[in-house]
């Protein structure tokens, strides 16, 4: 089963600084067919206006993972920690017992970021945060794991949940598969371009909800960047 969800569709939200996109229901937006995928609970398409940003906020037992499509987002959290994530790669907040942190775009361009969380499998661990270049050169033609909670994935950003993100970039013409594995299901989003996925057509930013697919294969109509949630 391959569901696309055209991006025009998706709800959202603008502030002015923030123009918002939401695969599921999140803050006023509402939608009882949309609460979750599996355990991914929010896949967050968000613009962020040059020097804005969202204030201190706090957050428990959720993994957080943003990937960044364009520009760059600085994070700074009540544990100390404190780092600049820029286009193509990634960062993950565990929040686990609570962590309190900011995300600004303190450049002079418009950041674009996925922001994507997770209910994890353990509860009440310790908060951490950790980031990780992934060049986008280094996905070309094939999917490369960002971010895991499977023990096997050293290369990855550990999350405590039975998930991984994975990426890949494809050029126009190109193809590739993913192992999707009985009983897993995924959620994918195209960052940029057009594709095909077991013969279905979507095109960048549309949401892409599988399930009782055990082998994903994807052919690029254009220069394509995927990201794909593998969940229990």
């Amino acid at each position: 089963m391959i569901d696309v969800r055209p991006f025009q569709q998706l709800g959202g939200a603008h502030h002015g600084w923030l123009n918002a996109r939401h695969h599921f229901s999140f803050a006023e937006y509402h939608d009882p067919a949309r609460m979750n995928w599996g355990t991914l609970r929010v896949w967050n398409d968000d613009e962020i206006a040059p020097h804005s940003g969202f204030p201190k906020h706090p957050h428990r037992d959720m993994e957080i993972i943003t990937y960044v499509r364009e520009g760059a987002i600085t994070h700074e959290d009540s544990l100390g920690n404190r780092g600049r994530t820029e286009a193509g790669d990634v960062q993950v907040m565990s929040a686990g017992s609570g962590v309190a942190h900011s995300e600004y775009n303190l450049e002079d361009q418009t950041t674009r970021i996925f922001q994507i969380w997770i209910t994890p499998n353990q509860f009440g661990l310790p908060p951490s945060w950790g980031a990780k270049p992934f060049p986008r050169g280094e996905r070309a033609g094939a999917f490369v794991t960002l971010a895991s909670g499977q023990a096997e994935d050293r290369d990855a950003l550990p999350i405590r949940a039975d998930a991984r993100v994975v990426a890949a970039t494809l050029q126009a013409g190109q193809s590739t598969h993913y192992h999707l594995g009985k009983g897993r299901q995924a959620y994918l989003v195209a960052a940029a371009g057009r594709f095909e996925v077991n013969g279905v057509t979507a095109e960048a930013r549309d949401g892409v909800a599988i399930r009782d697919e055990e082998v994903l294969t994807f052919t690029a109509l254009a220069d394509t960047e995927l990201v794909l949630v593998d969940l229990a």
